[in-house]
């Protein structure tokens, strides 16, 4: 028997990196996902690669009624909702001093409201449903500052503490609720840090198992917390990142130097 058979999963950010990857390892543990994301043919593509035990919805993690309709759409395509994974999320840069509001409330809407949006829907389908599990990914960045990453960093540290509280909350409704902070993955949208060599380099010398992580390092993890065998673990924040947060954030200023204007 494979860990998710008969369960239904929803993940966010589901067309590309690590909710890709959390959605194959529901595959491929017998259960059934949707992927949703904000880029149809993105989805769309990978739903099909995936099989005839995926489906795809579009979804936009900063509008209310869009995370509603993707939510719902899982039930009506595959059943009652137990797992999901909040993996939708941006990247962004800026200092306390050259920073400006309207970013930092646009990377604070998508990485934490988005979230909250998200759990908000997927809670009460698995109230319904009898209970479930979600995994949000957050990021080293919500544990360690990264200078001139203010609103990233902050976005995910309130990922952190969302995660508990949802946890403490939602536990008597049979739903548990963890984090994963993966460090340095290849991605889409890490792209520009570990295309830039003295970034990865420094990435590196944090960490104990000195190598950048892959999507399925993340997954693998992702999917024990979903799974039954993590039935006795909730509110819980893992680090996956080679060891990275025992040591220091990494020093990524000079590479935005030649990004955002001098700090004001």
């Amino acid at each position: 028997m494979g860990r998710f058979d008969g369960k239904i999963g929803f993940v966010t950010g589901g067309g590309t990196g690590i909710g890709l990857a959390c959605a194959r390892t529901i595959v491929m543990g017998g259960g059934r996902v949707m992927l949703a994301g904000r880029r149809a043919e993105v989805v769309r593509y990978a739903a099909e690669a995936l099989g005839p035990n995926a489906a795809w919805a579009p979804c936009d993690v900063t509008d209310d009624e869009s995370v509603t309709a993707a939510v719902a759409a899982t039930a009506e395509r595959f059943g009652p909702l137990k797992l999901a994974v909040n993996a939708a999320g941006g990247a962004s840069i800026g200092s306390v001093l050259n920073a400006v509001t309207p970013d930092f409330m646009q990377t604070i809407d998508t990485n934490l409201t988005g979230v909250f949006r998200c759990m908000h829907a997927e809670a009460r389908a698995m109230k319904a449903a009898g209970g479930g599990s979600i995994v949000n990914i957050s990021s080293i960045a919500g544990a360690l500052t990264h200078r001139w990453m203010i609103a990233y960093c902050a976005s995910k540290a309130g990922v952190n503490m969302l995660t508990r509280c949802a946890a403490d909350e939602l536990g008597e409704h049979g739903i548990r609720v963890n984090a994963v902070m993966p460090g340095l993955v290849p991605t889409d949208i890490a792209a520009p840090l570990v295309n830039a060599e003295d970034a990865v380099a420094d990435y590196l010398r944090c960490m104990p198992v000195s190598r950048l992580g892959t999507t399925d390092d993340i997954a693998a993890a992702v999917s024990f917390l979903l799974s039954d065998d993590a039935g006795w673990i909730t509110g819980q924040v893992l680090a996956v990142d080679g060891g990275h947060t025992i040591r220091r954030g990494p020093e990524l200023v000079p590479l935005f130097r030649n990004i955002l204007p001098e700090e004001r």
